[in-house]
């Protein structure tokens, strides 16, 4: 391996390359074969020496399918690249002096964090450390997406076995950035893809600015971070030359510089070129053609990544306004939602939405999600009921986070369209979950069930919430497996039962909680296998969250006079008092007319 590496391609250390080899650069965008202008003296090792020495023309074809260069000739094995003789070379000389250089700047960084108890550092201390660790990392980040890019360019499969991932002892490029340093594979891919956008081109020779200038500019003066760097990439690579969409190219460049300005605080723009007549940058008289520099600070405001993407959208809009409409067939054909593979006790859900869609979902659920998160006092009645002990004080705690609450509210959405009457059917039944699950599990509470269809088990828990909501009916089998019989389906409350329970409760009794009555389920208060009767006395309605968590969240429900009363977990009332919830608006004495 140390002559392969030792007679490879690479551009001399310490030297930017310059010629026409294609192997000098980390892009193609166009050139000849680059099997034609390869051999094995063609390119250095790692010393100026060497690579002088090796600078000689090629004799002969240098195909790799010829004798002695050929894809049969066995790859080499991976050795650690630290004990190879050229990259030990590497750390001598000028190169080895810049080498050395960044591995005192790590040492110093380290040193100085050492010396730093962030914990007991003041909030200004700490905001100004956070600061200012972050904008010495950015040059780091931007060295380590240039490196990833020209080992993945001269790495590429393409080469054969003058890939450096070949030579290397490697199978791809990713493979080896992955080795070189210990990184995952979609972050090596993430840094070249982004380092193809923000490096020189090579095209017949000649040297091409990237394909971001503005970026690439930014980055190497350490002002922009990766996550913005790429939103800007990302958003605008459509719009390049030969992108998918045809646009103005000036205007694609303005909008390159605006987001860079946007993310960066920083004016970043040309400079005069050899060739302009006009020296000023403050875009009066013809544009200047020069390189891409800064010059000086913004006089707006700066923006997270996060709104940079959202910004990059806005220009894609003023690009090509007309290029929603050709395009939203296919964008709406493509609209697509499927669940993944059972993955710790979930299944994901894979696919995408179209804009509209996702207002008319986003709204929904702000709607349900904002009655539980504004702000509530309680009115002279209510702190009336407080005094008394008919009411919890304070605001309940609601520990779900947001994606538990909008996926509770997608339950609740989709068990209504489920048991209305006007649902289709299937094969004459309405859509019904069924879980099947051992007779004597059930009894012991042990256990889980299954769906058909689905490869997940389910919990004896909300085996017994489904049974508490929907009832069960068994099923005989004979010793055969031969079904005997079909019982009756028993637990279960009666849609007339449900109107009555409805009518008092009027939704969710936990305080604090409003799912509205459509959305709930009827639990037994004293459980159906303790003996509880199925009827109005015995059933009251909760949300499918406090239903499924009635057991462990602390709240105590019972029935006096067929009216349910609750009691909070101590952490919400220390008191333990047994209070009514809300009544159903209709008995509550506040929304009915007072006679005079």
């Amino acid at each position: 391996m140390d002559d392969e590496l030792d007679s490879g391609s690479t551009a001399p250390t310490g030297t930017t390359p310059t010629g026409s080899n294609l192997h000098d650069w980390n892009t193609g965008l166009s050139g000849p074969d680059p099997f034609t202008a390869l051999d094995a003296h063609s390119l250095s090792g790692t010393s100026d020496m060497k690579a002088a020495a090796a600078a000689g023309p090629a004799t002969g074809s240098s195909r790799p399918d010829q004798t002695g260069r050929g894809r049969s000739k066995p790859r080499p094995e991976w050795r650690d690249p630290a004990e190879l003789p050229g990259v030990q070379g590497a750390h001598t000389g000028a190169f080895g002096q810049k080498l050395q250089a960044l591995d005192d700047a790590a040492r110093t960084v380290m040193a100085v964090m050492d010396s730093i108890d962030v914990n007991a550092l003041s909030d200004p201390e700490v905001v100004a450390l956070t600061q200012m660790v972050e904008r010495t990392g950015r040059p780091v980040d931007a060295a380590r997406v240039a490196t990833a890019t020209v080992v993945g360019y001269r790495a590429r499969t393409g080469l054969g076995s003058e890939s450096l991932a070949w030579r290397l002892g490697t199978s791809h490029p990713t493979d080896l950035l992955i080795r070189l340093t210990g990184m995952s594979g979609p972050e090596m891919k993430r840094r070249v893809s982004l380092g193809e956008k923000v490096a020189p081109r090579m095209l017949g020779g000649l040297v091409l600015e990237p394909e971001f200038p503005f970026v690439a500019a930014a980055l190497a003066a350490g002002e922009i971070g990766l996550d913005a760097a790429e939103n800007i990439v990302k958003g605008l690579a459509d719009y390049k030359v030969h992108g998918r969409f045809d646009a103005d190219q000036s205007l694609v460049d303005g909008g390159e510089a605006e987001l860079v300005e946007s993310a960066t605080g920083s004016v970043f723009a040309r400079t005069p070129g050899p060739g302009d007549t006009n020296t000023d940058t403050d875009g009066a008289g013809p544009a200047c053609t020069g390189p891409v520099r800064r010059l000086g600070a913004s006089a707006g405001f700066t923006f997270p990544a996060d709104r940079i993407r959202e910004m990059a959208a806005t220009w894609q809009a003023v690009l090509n306004p007309d290029g929603a409409a050709p395009t939203a067939e296919i964008l709406e054909a493509k609209s697509t939602f499927s669940f993944g593979k059972l993955s710790q006790g979930l299944h994901p859900l894979r696919g995408g939405v179209t804009p509209e869609l996702k207002g008319i979902m986003q709204n929904l659920f702000n709607t349900f999600q904002s009655a539980r998160s504004a702000p509530a006092f309680p009115s002279a009645d209510e702190q009336q009921r407080i005094e008394a002990g008919e009411l919890v004080p304070g605001e309940i705690l609601d520990e779900r986070d947001g994606g538990q609450k909008r996926a509770d509210i997608l339950r609740g959405i989709l068990v209504q369209v489920a048991q209305d009457p006007r649902t289709p059917t299937m094969g004459g039944i309405p859509p019904t979950v069924m879980v099947h699950v051992n007779a004597t599990d059930l009894i012991n509470g042990v256990g889980v069930g299954w769906i058909d269809g689905v490869e997940g088990p389910v919990s004896m828990k909300t085996i017994n919430q489904m049974v508490d909501n929907g009832g069960f009916r068994p099923i005989f089998f004979g010793g055969t497996g031969a079904v005997l019989a079909l019982g009756d389906k028993v637990r279960c409350f009666t849609p007339l039962q449900r109107t009555a329970i409805t009518a008092r409760d009027g939704g969710c009794i936990i305080p604090g909680c409003t799912c509205p009555p459509q959305w709930t389920e009827v639990h037994h208060v004293t459980p159906w296998q303790n003996g509880g009767p199925t009827n109005v006395s015995n059933g009251v309605l909760l949300c499918w969250y406090h239903h499924h968590n009635i057991d462990t969240s602390g709240w105590h429900i019972r029935m006096v006079l067929g009216m349910p009363e609750v009691k909070a977990p101590h952490w919400i009332d220390p008191t333990a008092t047994w209070r009514k919830p809300p009544q159903h608006r209709a008995h509550d004495p506040k929304y009915r007319r007072q006679d005079e």
